[in-house]
């Protein structure tokens, strides 16, 4: 609803535009703040994401140490099949922590955890205090 400015004194257009800017403040700040924990439960999560892959990383280099013991074991006899199923499994399992540690740590760049929706909302919000000052 658009208000002929002409018809409000400069005080009540003062009060008007205060109020709103109170209001807008306050919606700013709930708007971070439900920004601010959607963003802090993606954090979490990479966190989580992290230390699992963590965790399968290092099962996985134990499994290569154990391989490496069986190896050098198999270098006296010929026998190949006691190290090269505990090299696969090793490998495989350091792939996938790998994975799992790359995606957590991708997840936790500043970037990402940026409140980009308030950021624009701010910058809309000013713009708007500043036309309706003008």
């Amino acid at each position: 609803m658009m208000i002929d400015k002409s018809d409000k004194s400069l005080g009540a257009l003062f009060s008007d535009l205060t109020r709103d800017v109170v209001d807008l403040v306050r919606q700013e700040i709930e708007l971070a703040r439900v920004e601010m924990s959607d963003k802090i439960a993606d954090a979490q999560k990479a966190v989580a994401a992290v230390a699992i892959g963590a965790a399968v990383l290092l099962a996985g280099a134990l499994v290569l140490l154990l391989a490496l013991v069986k190896g050098v074991e198999a270098l006296l006899p010929p026998e190949v099949a006691p190290w090269l199923a505990p090299l696969i499994v090793g490998l495989v399992v350091v792939a996938i922590g790998y994975v799992l540690l790359r995606g957590g740590t991708q997840k936790l760049t500043a970037d990402r955890l940026m409140p980009r929706r308030t950021m624009e909302s701010l910058r809309r919000d000013k713009m708007l205090v500043q036309e309706e000052i003008r």
